[in-house]
């Protein structure tokens, strides 16, 4: 007999079994697509959260003011002394005119300071770089560079008025806090459900197992081969994990769609249905993978209890 002709025996056996144990298979889709549905919205759950932080750290920055006397060949120097530093992204400057426009922009109602900025006869703002690093925990480094760099130091009069590093640290810090903590427990949530899942699918497999127990002993009798015992559980497995899969992902387009306007009013610039049409191809590859997964490996393990007996 070839192989061919056993793996379409098998699969048809597998698909029999899977119709033939409605009940069994609609308890097994059932549990498998609560688990799936889990999964994929702690995906989107994260996917929010990530794109809430990045808008977050892109917020933060560290700036560093000069003196007026400062000259601007200098502030260069500096400037290029840190687009050197390999946690640096960007460093933005700005000039004492422009930041004089920003200031009377921003306080262009105040009547009272721009009456007494006009009096002035000099501009009293000095220039200054607005520094983002890679990452958050990156910000002290550059903050020490700042405060040690030869760069900076050999001056016969210093030149930087402040670094602002020092009092935004507590809001840099629990920044980067709450990325790091957010990573682990998600991982720590992903790996819980996918144990859960194995464990709740496990059991529930085995019920479809223990109905066909007489089938299966027949065939442990007339020495069939191991693997054709298995391989219909197996496949059977592999279509619950299709079924609930493709269910999950039926419940995630309306879903999303009906949370897309309040998820991006909460969440700023993210939408939940933009997302789900946006990673489709993502969320159908590791929600149909996981369920085939599930399924499967549920099934393997299930049915080899029987086949040591």
């Amino acid at each position: 007999m070839s192989a061919w002709t056993n793996i379409k025996r098998i699969s048809r056996y597998g698909f029999i079994g899977f119709f033939r144990n409605g009940f069994v298979s609609l308890s097994a889709i059932l549990v498998m697509t609560i688990t799936l549905f889990v999964i994929a919205s702690l995906i989107i759950a994260g996917a929010a959260l990530e794109a809430t932080l990045t808008q977050l750290e892109e917020k933060v920055d560290v700036n560093v003011y000069f003196v007026t006397t400062a000259e601007e060949s200098r502030i260069f120097e500096i400037k290029d002394a840190l687009e050197a530093l390999p946690e640096v992204a960007s460093v933005e400057y700005t000039s004492r005119e422009v930041a004089i426009e920003q200031f009377r922009d921003r306080h262009k109602n105040d009547q009272l300071t721009i009456q007494a900025l006009d009096e002035l006869e000099d501009n009293p703002l000095g220039a200054s770089l607005a520094i983002r690093a890679k990452e958050t925990s990156q910000y002290e480094s550059i903050a020490n560079f700042l405060e040690t760099a030869p760069v900076v130091e050999n001056d016969d009069e210093p030149i930087l008025e402040k670094v602002n590093f020092f009092q935004n640290k507590v809001v840099i810090d629990r920044l980067a806090n709450i990325i790091e903590t957010s990573e682990r427990l998600g991982w720590i949530v992903i790996i819980f459900f996918a144990i859960a899942s194995i464990l709740i699918a496990f059991n529930t497999i085995r019920l479809a197992i223990y109905t066909s127990r007489d089938e299966i002993g027949v065939m442990k009798i007339v020495g069939a081969d191991h693997w054709y015992v298995r391989g219909p559980f197996v496949i059977s497995g592999i279509l619950y994990g299709v079924m609930s899969g493709a269910i999950v992902l039926l419940v995630l387009y309306p879903a999303t769609l009906w949370m897309g306007p309040a998820s991006e009013r909460f969440f700023g610039n993210f939408n939940t249905f933009t997302y789900f049409t946006e990673s489709f191809a993502l969320l159908f590859f590791v929600i149909i993978g996981v369920g085939i997964l599930l399924g499967a490996v549920s099934s393997f393990l299930a049915v080899r209890r029987y086949l040591k007996n």
